[in-house]
């Protein structure tokens, strides 16, 4: 009888041990699953193609969340020249996050005498972007590294430079066509240019093979794809 009750002991305490431990195995899977960020797929608004304000913003992001964008690169500072208010971009801000798309600052330098506008950061963006292939590599490093400085946010670049040192939280290279597309991989967020697509069907085509081969995928540009109808 002694035996016996102990062998029973025995398989409760085997079996109180394997449920404690399925147990630990489902909350650590469910963690890991809800701290997972999904990709980002990103449409850049660039004020250069086609001016988006307070007028029609709103159009804007009610577009690319129907599209199954979750992020805007949304340009708010070109060539040197701050394109608005805080309290617009604070207004920006609300209306992305009231849509769940998140918004990104992207600052269009071009010029190693322009700096960035500090006193627009920190308005509830979700990350600051940073666009200045036509910087040199120093310049650019530079200038990411003040970002880093004086932003706690998330820090983006986009680039055409396929080789780019850079590491800021996102790098995106400029993929537009057949000859850099050999460059995507994970690690980086590769792009798709709309005005390098020959129809919807291989726009959609250099979509999905950019977001499922890189770490996400930028669509350049918003005023592009209006104006092809895709």
């Amino acid at each position: 009888m002694r035996r016996r009750r102990r062998s029973n002991r025995r398989r409760i305490w085997y079996a109180v041990v394997i449920l404690i431990a399925l147990a630990l195995v489902t909350v650590a899977a469910f963690l890991v699953f809800q701290s997972r960020k999904p990709e980002p797929i990103i449409l850049y608004v660039n004020q250069g193609n086609g001016v988006v304000n307070g007028s029609n913003f709103a159009n804007m992001i009610g577009f690319a969340s129907s599209r199954g964008f979750n992020t805007i690169f949304f340009q708010v500072y070109r060539q040197g020249v701050t394109l608005f208010s805080n309290a617009e971009l604070a207004t920006f801000v609300n209306d992305s996050h009231s849509r769940g798309v998140r918004i990104f600052f992207a600052l269009y330098i071009t010029n190693s005498s322009q700096s960035i506008p500090t006193s627009i950061l920190n308005l509830g963006e979700d990350g600051v972007s940073l666009d200045m292939s036509s910087l040199g590599l120093t310049s650019q490093e530079q200038l990411l590294a003040m970002l880093e400085a004086s932003y706690r946010g998330v820090t983006a670049v986009t680039t055409t430079d396929m080789q780019s040192p850079l590491k800021p939280d996102l790098l995106i290279l400029e993929t537009y066509y057949l000859t850099t597309q050999q460059y995507i991989k994970h690690g980086i967020v590769a792009s798709v240019g709309v005005f390098a697509t020959s129809s919807e069907q291989d726009y959609k085509s250099q979509f999905q093979y950019a977001l499922q081969n890189s770490d996400g995928v930028m669509v350049f540009d918003y005023a592009g794809l209006l104006k092809r109808g895709y």
